[in-house]
């Protein structure tokens, strides 16, 4: 007979659009939301963190963003400008 684990339920408040998003994204593997979210905690435990890549910007890539936001400090670059820029930086 298999091991079974006691589970217990638990209530999580998510957005509506991303939830529905997420089941049909989860139905393509077949399983269930609750299925994603054991695994996405079964992993977290596992590796004693998030299972994925976050990064937290520093102050000067804020102040970028801002900038960006308000159009302010924007420098106009052609593609071809940004491709000899790249390859001075390379060579």
């Amino acid at each position: 007979m298999k091991n079974l684990k006691k589970k217990i339920r638990t209530n999580v408040y998510l957005d509506q659009d991303t939830k529905i998003k997420a089941q049909e994204l989860f139905n393509n593997y077949h399983i269930s939301l609750s299925d994603a979210i054991n695994l996405f905690l079964s992993q977290s435990v596992l590796i004693q963190g998030l299972p994925f890549e976050m990064k937290i910007p520093n102050k000067d890539t804020i102040k970028a963003i801002e900038d960006i936001e308000n159009n302010r400090d924007i420098e106009e670059i052609t593609l071809d400008e940004l491709k000899s820029n790249l390859k001075r930086r390379i060579v």
